[in-house]
């Protein structure tokens, strides 16, 4: 569920500029990751050394889409879908733990957010391929595999089952937020003071920049790819959106976005776009994507019950909504 990097958040950074007081330099390198844009700047004291950092980080998020990918027959995660109604699945820790935590923020959401989303692929097109709306039965028909409660996790055995055959987990409302906060948490401890990590449009960040400023983030306008709506700095924090200006189908002149209700099976309406701010870029990911589908009203709520935890929301007529923490620096 993401957004494109030149769409909804950029990264404000000066590449490879000598600071003034404390001789550092800040190295930025694009990479494609997890079959989409990464942009990843540190801060080091010669760009020889970021440029390690950087290749260290993006072996790190190589690792982590081994794990979680679903297009990997390889991966654990493709092991559990190919054994779903069939039998449990050993899996790493890690693995474990994610699933875990994905269930929790289903959980949370009141199934607005469901990794279990993915046997909905085969019914909606986001390539241009779509011709009409799938009929209700078929709808009905694929959301039948879909529910997170369906996820059995055994945590004696470390195994997880999906109890109907044909269902599917995916991480793509989750997995390059969480490998973000992994690239980045592997920076930390080799020291690396300052950085920020753009993982298709879920940013997470540390320290400042060589210059001692801020990171700042811009929240694109929903109405205007090219117009950044608000400037927020973000210290030691992560943000993620998720819009529909991203993927989406045009039918009968109604724009459609990719981001499915997998409660109901039909995309989301209401809502243009879901900023999410928090520490975690794995949570604000996952959020993003809840808070869109709840809506206005019920991902406010939700948003204001949890700690630490901001959200900016513009709904479908373009009027702004946010949770108390924030404050808006707004641009043209």
């Amino acid at each position: 569920m993401r957004l494109f990097w030149y769409i909804s958040l950029i990264a404000i950074f000066c590449q490879s500029l000598m600071a003034q007081d404390a001789q550092l330099v800040t190295v930025h390198k694009a990479m494609e990751l997890m079959g989409s844009r990464f942009d990843i700047t540190v801060v080091a004291s010669s760009e020889e050394i970021g440029s390690i950092n950087i290749d260290e980080a993006s072996a790190e998020i190589k690792r982590i889409e081994k794990l979680i990918s679903s297009w990997d027959v390889e991966s654990e995660t493709s092991l559990i879908n190919l054994n779903a109604g069939l039998k449990p699945v050993k899996v790493s820790d890690e693995l474990f733990s994610l699933i875990e935590r994905s269930i929790q923020i289903s959980e949370l959401s009141d199934g607005a957010f469901d990794i279990s989303y993915a046997s909905l692929d085969n019914i909606w097109k986001f390539d241009g391929s779509i011709k009409e709306m799938p009929s209700e039965i078929e709808v009905k028909n694929s959301i039948a595999k879909v529910g997170y409660r369906n996820i059995v996790l055994n945590e004696v055995d470390q195994t997880v089952f999906l109890s109907k055959k044909g269902m599917k987990i995916s991480f793509g409302a989750i997995g390059k937020g969480y490998a973000a906060d992994k690239a980045k948490e592997l920076l930390i401890s080799k020291q690396v003071v300052g950085g920020i990590i753009n993982a298709a449009g879920d940013l997470t960040t540390w320290g400042t920049k060589a210059n001692g400023q801020k990171w700042l983030v811009g929240i694109a306008n929903p109405l205007s790819e090219e117009r950044i709506f608000s400037w927020l700095p973000i210290v030691e924090s992560s943000v993620a959106t998720s819009g529909n200006y991203e993927k989406h189908f045009i039918l009968n002149g109604i724009k459609y976005s990719h981001i499915i209700d997998p409660r109901t099976g039909y995309p989301s309406t209401g809502v243009n776009s879901v900023s999410i701010f928090a520490k975690s870029a794995e949570t604000c990911d996952a959020l993003a994507t809840a808070v869109y589908i709840l809506g206005k009203d019920k991902g406010l709520d939700l948003i204001n019950q949890l700690g630490g935890i901001e959200v900016v929301l513009i709904d479908s007529l373009s009027q702004v909504h946010k949770s108390s923490g924030i404050l808006l620096d707004q641009g043209e």
